[in-house]
């Protein structure tokens, strides 16, 4: 992390605002790249007037939303269809077909929900963009969601490290716990579909002793 922080400071301190920007679009497409470093970070420079605050909150959310674009072009490549297709093969592990026509229908009814909340929570903020791509959630309905999510999430962390001045590695204290326990449900998760597809495929290759067939 101490690493991480020093080439945050670098850039930043070579690039001003558009370093910002650049690093939160990093941050979108790379999500162990912490905004709760780099926000603080550029509202901090901004307090000591090395950088205009306004400057610094817009660049980081065209950061974002372009980070996100990435992202959904790349759910909007793979697709509904081509993902589907993958999850009936007997090696795709992560999901069923039948979960995946669930998760469609779910984001259809709630996926902008989803989108605008998801942009405020680490990691989801950045991963949300795929499922809204595959779901073929309307371009300018997630720019816009994407957008004002974005927006209020940056101007809280920039605002935070504007008034903590000198103290702005606080916020990074308070949010890497968060951070880690988003991280940790999210491997949890993962482990758990992993799981259930291995059960679901021994369920069926197994043939219970009073359907086996006779012998003759």
């Amino acid at each position: 992390m101490e690493r991480v922080t020093q080439w945050v400071f670098d850039i930043v301190d070579r690039l001003g605002a558009a370093g910002i920007g650049l690093l939160i679009f990093l941050e979108n497409v790379v999500p162990p790249i912490p905004s709760e470093v780099i926000l603080p970070l550029g509202g901090f420079r901004a307090s000591t007037g090395a950088m205009d605050p306004v400057a610094v909150w817009a660049a980081a959310t065209m950061g974002a939303v372009a980070g996100a674009l990435v992202l959904y072009a790349l759910g909007a490549m793979l697709g509904f269809e081509r993902v589907h297709r993958l999850a009936g093969n007997r090696w795709f592990i992560l999901s069923s077909q039948k979960d995946l026509e669930k998760g469609l229908d779910l984001f259809e009814r709630y996926g902008s929900w989803f989108v605008l909340g998801g942009r405020c929570i680490p990691i989801v903020r950045s991963l949300i963009s795929i499922p809204a791509g595959i779901a073929g959630m309307p371009l300018l309905r997630f720019v816009g969601l994407s957008t004002l999510g974005s927006a209020v999430w940056n101007s809280i962390f920039v605002y935070l490290g504007f008034a903590l001045g000198e103290r702005w590695e606080v916020v990074e204290g308070y949010m890497s716990p968060l951070s880690k326990i988003v991280a940790v449900a999210g491997v949890l998760v993962l482990g758990w579909l992993i799981w259930r597809k291995v059960a679901q495929r021994r369920a069926r290759g197994a043939v219970p002793e009073k359907d086996a067939p006779t012998p003759r």
